[in-house]
């Protein structure tokens, strides 16, 4: 059989964007806005310097060891299965909860500028999530091709917002800086961590990379530098022109577009909603199914996950399925007011933090060599526990998932080794009857 092509460059950066930037361009500056005044630029910039090593350590580690597992592979390497299956369940189900976030965000965003009625938020994004899943089902060569080009539509019309407005900021805009205190900062970091939190997911597309090494650190490093010039200037943009009304409006951007451009603008940010929202939908869902085929296969999720199709670029559909239609059945949950926005994009924040933090402590076992990174990772360590302090009670959400990760690995490893022992005993038995009839036929 012969293997098709993997990611090149082009097609990874495009998914590392789609993972990092997202929904969270559409109405983060705002909500940060809302927690920390003007203040919150520095939040973004504080967070756009420190996601640097951490992108760059899970770059490294990611073209060493490419596996689907991602970051769960990591920490098996380093601290072995029991570890590594939490941790493989802390992104897998943190996926069902930021997407449906990110889905219902670019959902209302798109009504809004359309002029629909609310409920048709929530009817754009399983629309997106329908589109995501039968993207990923033809394969990540073409949802990658796809990804490509709409972000590369995306990142233009957001540079030309940034340009276009950015002549009508005003310093007064700026005072008070923190109208909340130096707490509030904290309280912005945790929030905006969901905007940075996308390093890990490229490491569960590592596999698909058709040279790693190269191209995976390069993709890397492309995707931080346009996700910052983006979230900097739209962060910069959003308070120094709106505001006051930078902390109380849900669609920032649509009132940024209709500043530079006037009322037509409107159709603009319902475009750049469903690009946005698009692609990070589609690169979630995409790590997510190869990391449900990769714990499948290692004990740490039920085997129905794995389809045993051979190949690195193989379609993990069953993995892939789960994971859309968890993600479906949160997102009409969500829609009809059972479970907050605001409720899911914390519980995602706190997850995926703690993805990051357990992905740090592995590269500082398993960067032998690499002094500086090590000393970088150990860092971030530090910077990322205190983020995860500032997510409060939303800490039990990846408590609970770690305590079943756990459970269900421990269960699943008796089961194989009670299997293993059958076997085992079931073959000795079987030759030891063979030996006796020999012995009677001779």
């Amino acid at each position: 059989m012969e293997r098709r092509p993997g990611l090149g460059v082009g097609t990874g950066t495009a998914l590392c964007i789609g993972a990092v930037l997202g929904p969270g361009a559409l109405t983060l500056t705002s909500t940060a806005a809302a927690a920390a005044g003007p203040g919150s630029i520095l939040v973004w910039l504080g967070l756009v310097v420190v996601s640097l090593p951490i992108a760059w350590v899970f770059a490294v580690l990611s073209a060493r060891h490419p596996d689907g597992g991602g970051v769960a592979a990591f920490v098996r390497r380093a601290f072995g299965p029991r570890l590594a299956a939490p941790v493989g369940w802390w992104f897998y189900w943190a996926v069902p909860l930021g997407v449906p976030a990110a889905a219902l965000i670019g959902g209302e965003y798109t009504a809004a500028a359309a002029g629909w009625e609310h409920f048709a938020a929530p009817v754009v994004a399983l629309l997106v999530l329908a589109t995501a899943y039968g993207s990923n089902l033809v394969g990540l060569r073409l949802s990658g091709r796809m990804q490509l080009l709409m972000v590369g539509l995306l990142a233009s019309l957001l540079a030309v917002t940034i340009a276009v407005t950015v002549t009508r900021i005003q310093p007064a805009r700026f005072t008070p800086f923190l109208p909340h205190g130096w707490t509030s900062v904290g309280i912005a970091a945790g929030i905006l961590f969901f905007a940075f939190a996308g390093w890990e997911a490229i490491s569960h597309l590592s596999a698909e990379f058709s040279a790693p090494r190269r191209d995976l650190p390069r993709a890397t490093l492309l995707a931080w530098g346009i996700v910052s010039v983006l979230y900097l200037g739209l962060a910069l943009v959003t308070i120094g022109v709106l505001g006051p009304r930078a902390g109380t409006t849900t669609t920032p951007l649509t009132l940024l577009l209709e500043r530079g451009f006037g009322a037509p603008a409107r159709a603009v940010a319902a475009a750049a909603a469903l690009l946005l929202t698009f692609g990070a939908v589609n690169a979630y869902l995409a790590g997510a199914a190869r990391l449900g085929e990769a714990l499948g296969h290692q004990g740490a999720m039920p085997r129905s996950m794995t389809t045993g199709a051979a190949g690195a670029t193989a379609v993990p559909r069953r993995s892939l399925t789960v994971v859309t239609l968890a993600s479906a059945v949160i997102t009409v949950t969500a829609a009809f007011g059972l479970i907050g926005l605001d409720s899911l994009l914390h519980a995602t924040s706190a997850c995926l933090a703690a993805v990051t933090l357990a992905g740090l402590a592995s590269a500082t076992v398993l960067l032998r060599g690499r002094t500086l990174l090590r000393i970088s990772a150990a860092v971030s360590c530090g910077v990322v526990g205190a983020v995860l302090i500032f997510c409060g009670p939303f800490l039990l959400v990846p408590t609970a998932l770690a305590a079943a990760g756990t459970a269900f690995h421990a269960v699943s490893a008796s089961d194989r080794t009670t299997h293993s022992a059958t076997t085992h005993e079931t073959a000795r038995s079987h030759g030891t009857a063979g030996n006796r009839e020999k012995g009677i036929a001779a």
